[in-house]
C-alpha cells in the first residue's frame, strides 16, 4: 500500500503535537516512526489507520493504483497497539474464529496453523482473561501478522514480550511481511531495526 502525507498536522486544542509532516511512504516500504513518549507516534500511527482525522493536511492511500475510500481502508490494514483490548470472556480459538471471520489468513494458513505459531497450543480453549500480557500481546500480533493486508501498522510492538517473544516477532516479520507495508511506532531499536527509512517526529514540532 502507498500512502501520501500532505501537511499533515495534529492540534490539541492549542498544543500542535507535530506539523506539515510530508511525504510518499512506497508501497512495500518498512518505516519507523521514533520520538520520546507522549511526542505524538501513536496519534500519527493512529491517523494512518484512519481511526483519527488530522487538524489539517491529507492522508491517502492507494493500493495497486487504486485509491482507497476512507470507509473501505479498514479492510485493508492490520492495527496492534497497547491499547487494543481483546474481548476476555472468548477462548483463543474462538477469538481468531472471530477475527479472522472479517480479515482474510494469509495464505497457507489456518487457525491451528496460527495457534501452533504462537505457541500457545495448549491454551486454545483457555479464556483470554487467564492469560498473562506476553501471551495477549503474542495473539495481537498474531492477529496482525496472519491477517491477509497490505498495510500493518504496529505501536509498541513489544510491549511485554520476553527475548523469546521478541524473536518470534523478528520471525514473523522476515516470514511474513515481504511486499507488505510495514510502519512501527516505537523506541526500542529492538522493534524497528528492520525499517530502511525513519520519520523523525521531533522534525516536525
Amino acid at each position: 500500500m502507498r500512502i501520501s502525507l500532505d501537511s499533515v498536522s495534529k492540534r490539541y486544542q492549542r498544543h500542535w503535537v507535530f506539523r506539515n509532516i510530508s511525504g510518499e511512504i512506497p508501497a512495500g516500504s518498512r518505516i519507523a516512526i521514533l520520538g520520546q513518549n507522549g511526542s505524538g507516534k501513536s496519534t500519527l500511527l493512529r491517523m494512518l489507520a484512519g481511526m483519527q482525522p488530522p487538524s489539517s493536511g491529507k492522508i491517502l492511500h492507494a493500493h495497486n493504483e487504486q485509491n482507497i475510500p476512507q470507509t473501505e481502508l479498514f479492510r485493508m490494514l492490520s492495527f496492534c497497539a497497547p491499547g487494543v483490548e481483546l474481548p476476555e470472556e472468548l477462548s483463543l480459538a474462538e477469538l481468531l474464529e472471530f477475527h479472522f471471520s472479517f480479515k482474510k489468513m494469509l495464505p497457507g494458513f489456518d487457525q491451528h496453523r496460527i495457534i501452533d505459531e504462537t505457541g500457545l497450543q495448549k491454551r486454545r480453549q483457555v479464556p483470554i482473561g487467564d492469560f498473562s500480557s506476553g501471551m495477549r500481546q503474542r495473539v495481537k500480533l498474531a492477529q496482525a501478522l496472519f491477517s491477509d493486508t497490505p498495510l500493518l501498522l504496529l505501536d509498541e510492538p513489544c510491549t511485554n514480550l520476553d527475548e523469546a517473544g521478541v524473536a518470534q516477532y523478528l520471525d514473523w516479520i522476515e516470514r511474513l511481511t515481504p511486499g507488505r507495508t510495514v510502519i512501527v511506532a516505537s523506541n526500542d531499536p529492538r522493534e524497528y531495526g528492520f525499517c530502511e527509512h525513519q520519520i523523525q517526529i521531533s522534525d516536525y514540532q
